[in-house]
């Protein structure tokens, strides 16, 4: 399931073109939840890209630098040995 929260977000569409109104200051969250797969894997010369994938194909991809996907696998490692959610 994908969840997507738009926050001041208002676009014209004309002739097929989508173009920004009102001021730039819009803000979006997407969540997605049942994850079917995840994949890490280069992107460019100084970044991991993390992809997830639901059963309906919709797809989040993120691009970290190494020094956030390490702290990502810390936090991990954290909860491996201090989670419930690990037994």
């Amino acid at each position: 399931m994908l969840a997507l929260t738009l926050e001041e977000f208002m676009v014209e569409l004309n002739d097929g073109a989508i173009k920004n109104v009102g001021p730039n200051n819009k803000a979006a969250t997407v969540k997605l939840f049942d994850v079917d797969s995840a994949e890490a894997r280069e992107f460019g010369d100084k970044r991991v890209k993390l992809v997830f994938e639901d059963e309906d194909d919709n797809e989040i991809q993120v691009s970290l630098f190494p020094e956030d996907v390490r702290k990502i696998v810390d936090d991990i490692e954290a909860l491996e040995e201090d989670s419930p959610v690990f037994d």
